[in-house]
């Protein structure tokens, strides 16, 4: 027979284990959540992600396809200078945003091809890019990370 003393610290320890693994389940599923994963156009129009899915979308604000609808509503395409996608937002934009310049679309691509975006970053000053745009818009640097 086990002793009760021995008894109860095996019934702690093995309280403590199930709580460890909860708190570390809950926490992975929080990061899962809020992680949002980089395409540009040409990797959504080679893989399209499911729909719904929470991602940034980056490249260049194409130009003469800004187009403001009711209220806050906007359209505009980003593209990487192979393939583009219209976007549709619906909030103010940055004071920064302007045709021909970078910019990160947060948000889901729908199922009607159209990309959702909750959040644009624009970038802040005339040499400033966000680096995952100018990896995706510069092939060489790409390739040259790949190997």
């Amino acid at each position: 027979m086990i002793p009760k003393k021995q008894n109860t610290r095996l019934l702690a320890i093995g309280i403590g284990g199930i709580a460890l693994i909860g708190a570390v389940f809950l926490v992975a599923s929080a990061l899962k959540q809020s992680i949002s994963y980089f395409y540009t156009p040409t990797e959504l129009a080679q893989t399209p992600p499911s729909s719904h899915k929470k991602l940034s979308l980056g490249g260049m604000v194409e130009k003469g396809t800004v187009k403001r609808g009711e209220g806050l509503n906007v359209q505009f395409k980003v593209t990487d200078f192979n393939n583009t996608v219209l976007v549709t937002y619906d909030k103010v934009l940055p004071d920064l945003f302007r045709e021909g310049q970078g910019v990160v679309a947060e948000g889901t691509f729908g199922e009607n091809g159209v990309f959702q975006a909750t959040r644009v970053l624009a970038k802040h000053d005339e040499k400033y890019m966000p680096p995952q745009v100018a990896r995706a818009l510069n092939p060489e640097t790409k390739a040259a990370e790949g190997s």
